[in-house]
Parts: C-alpha cells; structure tokens; sequence
C-alpha cells in the first residue's frame, strides 16, 4: 500500500508509472540521508516525550541496519513501495511492529524529502569544491610551468596583443574563485532545516526543531513552515546557477581548447590516447572530449533556467510537480562531476607548443608594446599610435625584441601567490 492509502483500493498500473515515474531510482540515492534524517528525527521525538528512550533506540538501531542495506551497490525500491520513505517505514515495520509505525508522527514525506535532498545538496557541493579545487591546483601548476610560452591573445577572433599559456591558464584558475564563492552561497541556502515543517503547515505536537538542526548539522533552521515548503524547486535552482557557472567555465576552456587544437593555431595537442579519429579521414585527430565538455556543459548551465520554468506560477504549498525537479538536479550533478574529473585529468597530458610568436602573421600582435615604448620615451598616445598605424599600413613596422608587462595580472607577472591565496580563502569557507 502506498502510505496515504486509506484501504486496499489501488491505483491503476498506468497512474503508478505516471505519477512514480523514475522516482525509485533517483530515491536510491538520497535513501542513506533519508536514514539518518529518520535517525534524527526519533531521537527528537523521545527527547519531547511522544516516543519513549527504549522505542527510539529500537528505531535508530534498525536504521542502522537499514543504512547498511541502502548503502550496498545492489540496493533497489520495489515498485509495491511508492518511494524511499514508504520503503524505510515499511522495513522498520516488519522489525519492530507498532514501533515502526511511529517514526512517521510528526513529519510528512514533504519535509523528509526536503531534509533528504538538502543533505544530500549539501555533500554534493562540497564534493564538487574539492574536484575544483583540484582543477584549479593543475591549472595554476601548468600556468607556472608554461609562464614564459607566448602564444597571441585575441579580441573579435583576431589577433590583438601578447599573451602566454601562462596568462591563460591561470585567467581559467582565477575564474574558478567566482564559482567557488557561488558554490559557497548555494550551500548556504542548502544548509537550512526543514524537517519538522510537515507538509508545510508545521505540526500541532511539541517537536523541537533545534535538536534535528543540530543533530543533522544544519547551520540554521528553515523557521518558517511555509518558506520551507517553499525551498523546494528554489533550492535546487540555486544550486544550478551555481552549478551552471562553474559550468561555462569549463565549457569556455573546453571551446579554447578546441581552437587551439586545430591546425589552423596549432598551439596545443594531446596524446592519441585522448584523441579520436575518423573512420574516412586518417589524419584526424579530434578533440571529442573536449567537444562533449563543452556540449554537457551547455546543457547543465540549461537546468537553472529548466528549475526557473517548473516553479513559475506556483502558489506556495507543496504541488506534485516538484518532484520533477529530483531527476534532473542528480543527473546534473552526476555531469557536471564527470566533466570535472575528465578535465582535469586530460589537461594534465596537455602539449604545448613553443616558439610560436615567431611566425610572421603574429607580428602585429606586438603594435600596442611598440606604442607604448614611444610613449615612454615621450611621445603622446595619440601620436604614437598613429605613428605606429602608419607603419602597419606602409608594411614598415617591426616588433620590439622583447616584451616588457610588469604589472599585477599581466604576462610578466602572473601574481600566482595571490590568486592561490584568493582562491584558499574562499574554498575554505561557506
């Protein structure tokens, strides 16, 4: 029976498929946090006297058990239950009798599924901190390797002034500060209590919120019912934005990466091994891990705005199409992890090519250095630059020997202390 069943009159098998959907199987992983909000939850029930000290232990030594069960790779929600939580009622149920029964008092599948998801958000974000920490370590290591390799920087996709594999790699480093401190924020909103706030209406028994908080280590409680009921959807809609931004980070490296393969730059290759080919053309050699980066993580800076249209125009109250939201934001960060993982492993084989300034088509590159050596020998800009105009136009003009950028953030100063310090300070917090 499901678990607002009155009696034994089912629902036909196509309302089932239709109203469950793929809800089993997303249930599967945020079962462990449904256990241990259910942990939480009986030993607040005994501390206010509606379960006695002897049935919520029974209850939290079975769910302890149940966690063992929930954490194995074979773990699966039967379609005679209509969710985890009617699952977890019903094997604590079969163990305990009335006992199992009464985990259910005071909560509603609204609040668990709530707890559930947030802790789960929770330890998700912070996962996926740690991948970018790491993305950000290799590519702060190759910008120091590469410091010195000039390779020419663009504006409109045409060559513009001097840049380096240096600049480049940790322009990508620093970026990820801005998505740290979103992923920051994000986990913020996550890391709210709502348990306890029912079906989003509170609760008439005298439950105390402030044990579950602390015994499920939120930060804070969700004090309000309704604004807590009203969490779902916009949660997770937070988290993709933030989700979404590290996105475009790696999809916009990724779109470099892709250029600067081709044959037309040539700055950069791989491996075979992380290449493909194809199956007409032997010498190609395509960068389809990179391409596919780019392509999940469009569709991942997508789900934001997918959670934005699923909310719109709901009145407050629990409505049955937010369970929709489950599927996509697992799936979401699911990708988003394996694009991490593939990124920074593959960048680490990453080749680079020297010398390449030298070649005569990158020689305007350096026009804006040779006007602002005639500037400090005091001429004004705007003769300089016209100076110098001339000389592109007549075919006269010749490059400096060398390059001179001393400032903070330029070519010949990178400032990586500083952006490893930047990047600590808001990893560490949250």
């Amino acid at each position: 029976m499901k678990l607002w069943q009155k009696n034994k009159t089912k629902v036909t098998e196509n309302v089932d498929r239709f109203t469950v959907g793929e809800d089993r199987l997303w249930d599967v992983r945020l079962a462990p946090y449904d256990v241990q909000a259910s942990k939480a939850h009986a030993t607040m029930l005994a501390k206010v006297g509606i379960l006695t000290s002897d049935e919520a232990q029974q209850l939290c030594d079975e769910l302890d058990t149940i966690m063992t069960l929930v954490t194995q790779d074979d773990f699966v929600i039967e379609t005679d239950f209509e969710d985890i939580h009617s699952k977890i009622e019903f094997l604590l149920t079969e163990a305990l009798g009335d006992v199992g029964k009464k985990i259910h008092t005071a909560r509603s599948r609204n609040d668990q599924v709530l707890t559930a998801m947030q802790l789960f958000l929770k330890d998700e974000i912070s996962e996926i901190k740690e991948l970018t920490k790491e993305l950000f370590g290799t590519w702060l290591a190759l910008a120091e390797k590469y410091q010195k390799d000039l390779l020419p920087g663009y504006t409109h996709l045409q060559v513009a002034m001097p840049s380096s594999f240096g600049l480049w790699f940790s322009a990508y480093a620093e970026s990820l500060v801005d998505d740290v401190i979103q992923l920051n924020a994000a986990y913020a909103v996550c890391d709210q209590n709502p348990l306890g706030s029912a079906a989003g209406y509170g609760s008439s028994f005298p439950i105390d919120r402030e044990h579950t908080t602390a015994a499920l280590s939120f930060a804070t409680l969700k004090y309000n019912a309704v604004a807590a009921q009203m969490g779902r959807g916009k949660t997770e809609r937070i988290t993709a934005n933030a989700m979404g931004s590290l996105a475009a980070t790696l999809g916009r490296f990724s779109m470099d990466v892709c250029l600067y393969m081709s044959q037309n730059f040539d700055f950069l290759s791989f491996p075979d091994h992380l290449t493909t080919g194809s199956s007409i053309m032997p010498h190609k050699k395509n960068p389809d891990i990179f391409e596919l980066i780019r392509g999940k993580c469009a569709l991942i800076q997508g789900l934001g705005n997918d959670f934005a249209l699923l909310g719109q125009n709901l009145p407050s109250g629990y409505h049955r199409e937010m369970q929709l939201f489950k599927g996509k934001m697992i799936t979401g960060i699911d990708s988003l992890k394996d694009c991490l993982e593939m990124l920074n492993s593959a960048i680490k084989e990453v080749r680079v090519r020297e010398n390449i300034m030298e070649d005569a088509k990158y020689t305007y590159a350096f026009t804006v250095d040779a006007l602002n050596d005639l500037v400090q020998q005091g001429v004004p800009f705007r003769d300089a630059y016209k100076q110098v105009g001339l000389q592109v136009e007549a075919g006269t003009f010749t490059a400096p020997d060398k390059v001179n950028h001393t400032h903070s953030g330029s070519i010949g100063n990178l400032a990586l202390d500083k952006i490893q310090e930047k990047f600590d300070t808001y990893w560490q917090s949250k």
